[in-house]
């Protein structure tokens, strides 16, 4: 209705939603969001509900609207640190009140009042606007990539993660408060960490690490975010099954994303798991050189966990920008499974001491790990060593514009071993009051070993063959050495969680003074295959108990690769037209393969995943599949294949499409 001198607007927040222009903001259709606009005194003292008349010029400090010259249009400013979420917009006249639909309001990464603001404009595109991107998993050792659809701008996604917010136990708890709140991107973070796992409050995705996924769907199987909220929002907000830390880490990135924050999932290669705060993990063998699942604490192959850009007005400017928050539910934080945000600046510095969590996230990137020989018979251990530059490495994002892998270990810690990493991780344990180095640790550096030892692959891991190592020994002593080398194979999930022994052995070993000496092994296909994981994960062991002298241990951890999928677009993408895919693989198994599965996703190429039957192979035989896309917008695009069978789960591939107006 044409707005009249004297008239005023309002607006109130239900789930608050629009910041000031310009803001990768979204509108809400009326229809979905049958909300009343509430009068009463109380919201106007809450702030979740602001009255404003019209005026002559825009106030950035304020919610003002201006009339435009001639017209009975008017645009609307918000303060900068208004509410994000979705609004009910009225005007208000003698006559009443006239409810003129709703809008959202969300973070804006372009204005430099924003507390989330990122100058870079290169970032802001990668960080803020891109809908697809790579994670990075495998182990230090061997680091792979997958693609993944974050879609933060496909169809129903915002109210999704509007719903997200509407469901947190804040929320619930109460509502006025938590409203207020979300002006604060570091308040909305923390509370996303909680909500994307589904431990305390029915939230997005329920965590499986057991191996048994029946009743839902393989972690690995996923290959973006949409899928997962939608099915989260059309079952009723019942927790989608199942997934681990990089479904949680991609499902975040999204409503991270989505809302107006810059984020980005990091992948950290050797993570702690340090339970009890020490800033210490503890890893045990049995005397036969298994590994032991009776600590506490772990050591992850890998872990993938995110930041967000924003300010911290809590801790000061030298604390703002990236700042750690994960979703995957390892520890409670103030009795819930949530984590962060933790400044990246305080866990390089070691301000441990500063909320939120940084203790917890300083021991996953930068913790002492100490090697310990159990006797299960009588409960006693042997401290074998300890060091201090296996945790935290290769830590990973994908970079700007591109694909590749950008290494960000030094925005963790200081060069590993060096006075300043040292000094920086004794800072780190006087915050927390514990002793800088136990009595027992500080004798055993893993310098000091009487001997070193490696296990070096011979040829590329594959799935469906034999894996090919060679132990390396070296005497490090001036004098002569015998010693027995207990050798296990163990599959294991990426968590470290040893889960079958696969293979073992063992040897004499006579070393002279620094002699060094090769033991080749095979672990045969027929060994693993019927208890490999979807982590395609293997861990070697040589357990070292020497005559006269202290024992070690060598570990080595095998990511086997799958065989590989190829996919080719066959002409041009154009929108609005069906354009043909072709997806090829080979069986490289001396057996036929069966109950073959093809899906496909990608955001603006396809409504919904797809998911395609595909018949059985024969050995050594190849397939040609084919699919169609139709593309619903211009520009480049990122398509996704996801193929399991009996013998090789989520073998997965991506395509970057560029789409053509039409």
């Amino acid at each position: 209705m044409p707005a009249q001198p004297g008239n005023s607007l309002s607006g109130s927040a239900g789930a608050p939603d629009a910041r000031s222009s310009p803001s990768p903001a979204a509108a809400a259709s009326p229809e979905q969001w049958p909300l009343s606009l509430p009068g009463s005194t109380a919201a106007l003292q809450a702030k979740t509900r602001v009255d404003f008349a019209l005026s002559g010029a825009p106030n950035r400090g304020s919610w003002s609207a201006v009339q435009a010259s001639g017209s009975s249009s008017f645009s609307i400013t918000s303060p900068v640190n208004a509410a994000i979420g979705r609004y009910r917009l009225g005007i208000k006249s003698s006559s009443g009140v006239s409810v003129l639909g709703t809008f959202v309001l969300l973070f804006n990464p372009w204005l430099p009042e924003d507390e989330v603001f990122m100058p870079d404009n290169a970032h802001r595109q990668e960080y803020v606007l891109s809908e697809f991107g790579v994670l990075f998993a495998g182990n230090a050792n061997y680091i792979s990539q997958f693609g993944w659809n974050y879609g933060q701008f496909q169809d129903e996604i915002l109210d999704i993660c509007l719903f997200v917010l509407d469901r947190s136990l804040s929320y619930r708890k109460d509502p006025t408060a938590d409203l207020r709140r979300r002006n604060d991107p570091k308040y909305i973070g923390r509370v996303l960490s909680a909500m994307v796992n589904s431990n305390d409050d029915n939230g997005v995705v329920q965590g499986n690490w057991s191996g048994n996924y029946s009743g839902g769907e393989n972690p690995s199987s996923w290959t973006g975010s949409v899928d997962i909220l939608r099915k989260w929002k059309n079952s009723g907000f019942r927790p989608v099954r199942y997934g681990q830390c990089w479904v949680f880490a991609g499902v975040l990135n999204t409503v991270l994303r989505c809302l107006g924050i810059p984020s980005r999932p990091i992948s950290n290669f050797n993570s702690a798991h340090d339970t009890d705060m020490t800033l210490t993990v503890d890893v045990y063998y049995d005397a036969k050189g298994n590994p032991l699942n009776i600590a506490s604490d772990s050591v992850w192959n890998f872990h993938v966990w995110n930041e967000g850009w924003f300010a911290r007005s809590d801790l000061g400017t030298s604390y703002k920008g990236w700042q750690i928050l994960d979703a995957t539910p390892q520890e409670r934080s103030s009795g819930i499974f949530q984590c962060g945000p933790a400044s990246l600046m305080a866990i390089k510095e070691g301000d441990v001491d500063l909320v939120y969590d940084c203790p917890f996230v300083f021991g996953e990137a930068n913790a002492d790990r100490i090697t310990w020989l159990y006797d299960i018979r009588t409960g006693e251990k042997k401290l074998i060593y300890s060091e201090t530059k296996s945790i935290g490495q290769n830590i990973s994002t994908k970079a700007v514009g591109s694909y590749s892998r950008q290494d960000v270990t030094g925005n963790y810690k200081y060069p590993e071993g060096s006075a300043k990493e040292r000094e920086v991780f004794r800072k780190a344990r006087g915050k927390l009051n514990l002793n800088i180095l136990s009595a027992t640790s500080a004798k055993l550096p893993e310098a000091e070993k009487p001997i070193s030892g490696k296990f070096k692959l011979e040829g590329l891991p594959e799935v469906g063959k034999d894996v090919s190592l060679v132990l390396q020994l070296t005497n490090l002593a001036s004098e002569k050495r015998k010693l027995t080398a207990n050798l296990t194979a163990w599959s294991i999930i990426y968590t470290g969680k040893p889960i079958r022994e696969v293979w073992k052995n063992s040897l004499k070993v006579d070393l002279g003074p620094q002699e060094e000496k090769s033991f080749p092994i095979k672990i045969s296909y027929t060994e693993y295959q019927e208890h490999l994981t979807t982590d395609n994960m293997l861990r070697a062991t040589a357990l070292c108990q020497i005559e006269e002298g202290q024992d070690t241990v060598v570990e080595r951890d095998i990511t086997l690769d799958n065989p590989s999928i190829a996919m080719k677009v066959l002409g041009e993408a154009k929108v609005g037209q069906a354009t043909k895919v072709e997806a090829n693989f080979t069986n490289p198994l001396d057996e036929e393969l069966k109950e073959c599965l093809l899906q496909v996703e990608g955001s603006d190429l396809l409504a919904e995943k797809l998911k395609l039957e595909v018949p059985p192979l024969k050995a050594k035989q190849s397939s040609q599949m084919y699919f169609e896309v139709i593309p619903g917008k211009s520009g480049t695009k990122q398509l996704l294949v996801n193929f399991s069978c009996n013998k090789f789960q989520d073998i997965k591939a991506f395509e970057t499409v560029t789409v053509a107006p039409n």
